[in-house]
């Protein structure tokens, strides 16, 4: 975008046109409360130089070389160096919404390829690739299914991401939408399918799981699917960790899998942007929000691509629009395709393997230590798991970060009924010797219950 400079005359002018005496009286609409009265403290003007020494030293002051057992929906996978490389060329990283086919195929193939992909890990027959992320996919699909049912209500399992279902009561909160929390089995950690089966009526439009779910466990996708589609309710799948497709049967009895494709090379970047996705069957196709490309030959043989499908008010009647959701998500999809092209099928299941054999050691490691137990240990699971402890997690989480770790993150905000439990993941990036200091600082502060 161009800098347009505006001299004092043509400032004036603008002023007049809309009316106000000066630029300052156009902010006071804000309260004086939130004005800035004084001069703002800036030093002196400096050389080029100068600044650049200044933030390297303010630099030197961030935390650097922990290690970090935090998961919980925001996973910290390796990223080659080549998705950089690629996404910042000119042609992508300035590229918005690719209107017009004969300039953008490149970008157009980039988000058919990233379709694919998505489509046969979920093992869905179509995906789009236009969702913020996947909290945002989630509330989303629960319309999409609320519009093909004809339903308004839906149920949703406690093991779903908490910040999932906030985002999804933020949608819900206006429309007058009812919404069934199931809690789950505390042997197990997955949904109770006694309560499942109670939850749903012939006024259900969805049932939404998650798999693994919020504690890592891996749900029983088809005695959830057997539930909801006995009363005629479609199956939603949200998946938060992208990588366990690797290894995890995918979720072909669901209806609508929405996912949350940030593992796959987009960088957690202080908390996003990330890359949520809707993949779904064919039926539901018409109305399944955001964008969806689709490939053509010519008589020639020769491939092109085009936007085939976009429902949101932008492009069709207001009325008929399934979603407003309308930022285009091309670029972090991009990351996703560099990323799945680069590892390759065999690839991405050494990459899950991998995350599988860390996690595993490191929860037999850390529950070996006196006052820490595994919970949940009646299902499989993926890379997360939880814990309890005697100590409070504030007391020796401070131990772990003087070694330089980043234990694993507090439930008690969202599980108070699970006491001092603690949800850690360990991915490829966690080293066996880190595994090891972790459950020794464990091990310094706690004691038998």
């Amino acid at each position: 975008m161009r800098y347009l400079p505006k001299s004092p005359a043509e400032r004036q002018q603008m002023l007049a046109e809309i009316g106000a005496a000066s630029i300052d009286s156009l902010f006071e609409v804000i309260p004086a409360e939130y004005r800035l009265e004084r001069d703002l403290n800036i030093p002196r003007q400096q050389a080029e130089s100068e600044i650049i020494d200044y933030f390297r030293a303010a630099g030197q002051k961030n935390a650097t070389g922990y290690a970090s057992f935090l998961g919980a929906g925001a996973y910290r996978h390796y990223r080659p160096v080549i998705i950089d490389s690629l996404v910042q060329r000119g042609e992508f990283l300035t590229s918005y919404t690719p209107y017009q086919a004969e300039i953008t195929q490149g970008t157009l193939q980039a988000i058919f390829e990233f379709q694919t992909m998505i489509a046969e890990l979920t093992g869905m027959d179509v995906a789009n690739a236009s969702m913020y992320d996947g909290s945002t996919g989630a509330a989303e699909a629960v319309r999409m299914a609320m519009r093909v049912t004809r339903r308004d209500k839906s149920v949703v399992a406690a093991t779903v991401h908490p910040e999932y279902r906030e985002v999804m009561a933020t949608y819900s909160q206006h429309e007058g939408l009812a919404s069934a929390v199931i809690g789950y089995d505390a042997e197990t950690g997955r949904v109770d399918l006694a309560a499942l089966a109670a939850a749903i009526t012939e006024e259900t439009a969805a049932v939404l799981v998650q798999s693994p779910n919020f504690f890592g466990i891996i749900e029983d996708i088809p005695a959830i699917a057997e539930l909801a589609h006995a009363k005629g309710a479609l199956l939603i799948v949200s998946i938060a960790e992208a990588v366990s497709l690797g290894v995890v049967r995918p979720p072909v009895e669901a209806d609508i899998v929405t996912m949350e494709a940030q593992s796959f090379g987009v960088a957690l970047s202080y908390g996003g942007p990330f890359c949520g996705v809707i993949a779904c069957k064919e039926q539901y196709l018409r109305q399944m929000p955001g964008r969806l490309v689709g490939q053509t030959v010519d008589g020639s043989g020769y491939r092109g691509f085009v936007l085939t499908l976009s429902t949101r008010e932008q492009h069709i009647r207001r009325e008929k629009a399934t979603s407003n959701i309308c930022t285009n998500q091309a670029l972090v999809a991009l990351m996703a395709t560099i990323f799945l092209t680069v590892y390759g099928k065999e690839g991405i299941r050494e990459l899950a393997e991998h995350n599988l054999a860390k996690a595993d050691y490191a929860a037999k490691a850390l529950s070996a230590q006196s006052g820490v137990k595994l919970r949940f240990t009646g299902a499989p699971r993926f890379h997360e798991f939880v814990l309890s402890t005697v100590e409070s997690p504030t007391l020796w989480s401070q131990r772990l970060l003087d070694e330089k770790i980043v234990g694993g993150v507090d439930l008690g905000r969202w599980y108070p009924e699970l006491g001092n439990a603690t949800l850690w993941c360990a991915t490829e990036l966690i080293t066996r010797e880190q595994i090891d200091t972790a459950a020794k600082v464990l091990a310094e502060g706690l004691v038998e219950a």
